[in-house]
């Protein structure tokens, strides 16, 4: 089950939009970006959604219907604000058809897996082949394990998913809706990637891998 995010909050707008270019910001100081997730029924991603922009996790959730529209506002180390549009896909099989109406024109496409469900792996990669023929021909694809807070029951190996992201040319980084962890890594990480615009980029120490040139937690702005 997913976590409602149907319903408004404080940083939610009205200008989202399913059509258009590419959403990536006129003002280089100001950057707005349209930003989809994709995946599997349950595999957490209107919880991190939730988690992102109201710093909430609902055990209680409900399966998102169609998809649903918030938006978060990150500030950068030099004072560049990116402001995330994002649109919370359903998982269900019956939904998968829409989906073209929400990634057509992202810069962004969050795919997100269950790190206990192979099954949600498996979905995963369907969605990037779908990004690959369908997508934005530069649109940034971040791959993410969720329910990290579930290790014990892992029966998705991170090794696996990192070298599936690195022949693809994705990000990855492991999530837990749950804790918050690396909620907002994900996010900064990406808007930072926007920012450089995929070029100059400078390279930190992963905690998991060292200069991995992959993980989210790579980048950071000097």
């Amino acid at each position: 089950m997913g976590c409602a995010s149907s319903f408004p909050g404080k940083n939610v707008g009205r200008s989202g939009s399913l059509n258009g270019e590419q959403t990536v910001a006129n003002d280089p100081k100001n950057i707005r970006v349209k930003l989809v997730l994709l995946g599997d029924s349950g595999v957490g991603k209107s919880c991190i959604v939730l988690r992102f922009v109201r710093g909430q996790f609902d055990p209680t959730s409900k399966v998102t219907v169609g998809a649903s529209f918030l938006s978060q506002t990150i500030a950068l180390q030099d004072s560049t604000t990116v402001k995330f549009e994002i649109w919370d896909t359903a998982g269900q099989e019956r939904y998968a058809a829409l989906a073209p109406l929400y990634y057509r024109g992202a810069a962004v496409a969050v795919v997100v897996y269950d790190i206990t469900s192979p099954d949600s792996f498996l979905k995963a990669q369907y969605w990037v082949k779908e990004l690959q023929k369908h997508g934005s021909p530069d649109i940034v694809m971040a791959l993410v394990g969720n329910k990290a807070d579930l290790h014990e029951n892992r029966k998705v190996s991170a090794q696996d998913a990192m070298e599936y992201a690195e022949k693809n040319g994705m990000f990855f980084i492991e999530t837990s809706a749950k804790t918050a962890d690396n909620i907002n890594q994900l996010f900064e990480g990406t808007g930072i990637y926007l920012y450089r615009n995929k070029t100059q980029l400078s390279w930190i120490t992963c905690n998991n891998r060292p200069k991995c040139r992959s993980c989210i937690c790579c980048y950071e702005v000097p």
